[in-house]
């Protein structure tokens, strides 16, 4: 799930402030950063958590590097398409949105 300061700094990079628990409404913001509206906040962590629910399941679904590697080594060795396959596999089955 996106934080709340993730959120903010997607809206303004610049953006300085404390939260405190992850409470939207335990926000402080630092002199000189004007506050975003908490439904800004709100759209912009839903629209981030979209964006980016493909991540999570392919981080799950990757092998790891080492098993990568190896792939790769027996892919050159072989003439073979294993890792490529394996890889567009999981692209396949968690697909941006």
């Amino acid at each position: 799930m996106t934080s709340i300061i993730q959120a903010v700094l997607a809206i303004n990079p610049d953006a300085q402030l404390n939260v405190s628990g992850e409470d939207i409404d335990r926000i402080e913001w630092s002199e000189g950063t004007t506050p975003i509206a908490k439904a800004d906040i709100q759209a912009k962590q839903a629209e981030l958590n979209i964006s980016l629910a493909h991540v999570s399941p392919r981080k799950i679904a990757y092998p790891t590097w080492q098993k990568q590697l190896d792939m790769q080594f027996h892919d050159q060795v072989n003439g073979t398409t294993t890792w490529k396959d394996a890889i567009q596999a999981i692209k396949d089955a968690n697909p941006k949105p």
